[in-house]
């Protein structure tokens, strides 16, 4: 089963994806992937860590592009050896019970970069359940990439509680 987690920026969806990755652990589930981890300065993000859910090793992915840097879609500079990184966290993956893919963005959807390899790991199906988080606008490019069923659940403030009850439902 593929869940596809969707939110706004703040809305919650690494902070689910990781608690659902410990529990799952907890129960003794094989969960493997990555997660995308912000880096605050006084309450601004300025920049990204990759995470392995299996070792919990993280190293730099990206840091906020200054102004008029990188492209013009891109808001980010990322670090092509964490990529890289990622890319191998993400074939090491499967098998696995729980796939996390924390987050199919921009990068991937719309300039064909960064952890593609993600497409071709989910369309194997070589896991039980697997969870990517993806924003609202690109569900669609998703959908078109991927073409399978989705389970598509929207992650809020208001209901993460409920949402990480439901989604651990799904996948136990």
């Amino acid at each position: 089963m593929l869940i596809v987690l969707t939110g706004e920026s703040g809305s919650g969806k690494t902070t689910l994806c990781a608690r659902l990755a410990a529990e799952l652990q907890a129960r003794g589930r094989d969960v493997a992937g990555v997660l995308t981890l912000p880096r605050f300065d006084s309450g601004e993000k300025i920049g990204m860590e990759v995470a392995d859910l299996r070792t919990g090793a993280r190293v730099a992915l990206a840091e906020r592009a200054a102004p008029g840097a990188g492209t013009a879609t891109l808001r980010w500079r990322f670090d092509d050896a964490a990529l890289a990184r990622g890319e191998r966290i993400l074939r090491a993956a499967v098998p696995c019970d729980v796939l996390i893919v924390d987050e199919l963005g921009p990068l991937e959807l719309i300039h064909q970069q960064g952890w593609c390899v993600a497409f071709d790991l989910l369309t194997t199906q070589q896991y039980r359940h697997a969870l990517v988080v993806v924003r609202p606008h690109l569900v669609e490019h998703l959908s078109a990439r991927v073409r399978m069923e989705m389970h598509l659940v929207t992650v809020t403030p208001l209901n993460r509680e409920e949402i990480f009850y439901h989604v651990l439902a799904l996948v136990s």
